[in-house]
């Protein structure tokens, strides 16, 4: 009886680990899933459609790197355009209010390794208005 009990917990276990890297379509991470189909299928407009025309887009400790739909547009689009191995994988993702944090390996080049980089976006009336970008340390 313990080891069947112990199996069920597992197999619980191990569906629910499973289920939080599938991205919900619906509720207030659905602007995060939309930009990540879009930029995992390197469709511009797809991907755009996720952002407020105001977004403003950070790299941590919290340097404004650029700000607005149309210079993403031009930033997204040409690195769509050059970079056909272009993927991201979504490792974890944390919902708390209208913060969703995704854990993401990026494949820019398949001869290379993934680079691992955490995504915090900020969600405003259905739309991302801020993403933070945090990288690893790099090691030496």
């Amino acid at each position: 009886m313990r080891f069947y009990l112990l199996t069920i917990v597992l197999i619980m276990a191990a569906l629910s680990a499973s289920a939080q890297h599938i991205p919900k379509t619906t509720g207030i991470e659905a602007p995060a899933t939309l930009q990540l189909q879009g930029y995992n299928n390197r469709d511009i407009d797809e991907f755009i459609k996720a952002y407020s025309d105001d977004v403003k887009v950070y790299r941590q400790p919290g340097v404004l790197t650029y700000q607005g739909i149309e210079e993403m547009r031009k930033r997204y689009a040409q690195k769509f355009a050059e970079t056909p191995d272009l993927h991201c994988e979504l490792v974890n993702r944390i919902v708390s209010g209208n913060v969703v944090i995704d854990h993401e390996r990026v494949q820019t080049d398949k001869t290379k390794p993934r680079i691992e980089a955490i995504a915090v976006y900020r969600i405003r009336d259905n739309k991302i208005y801020e993403v933070t970008f945090i990288y690893p340390d790099q090691q030496n």
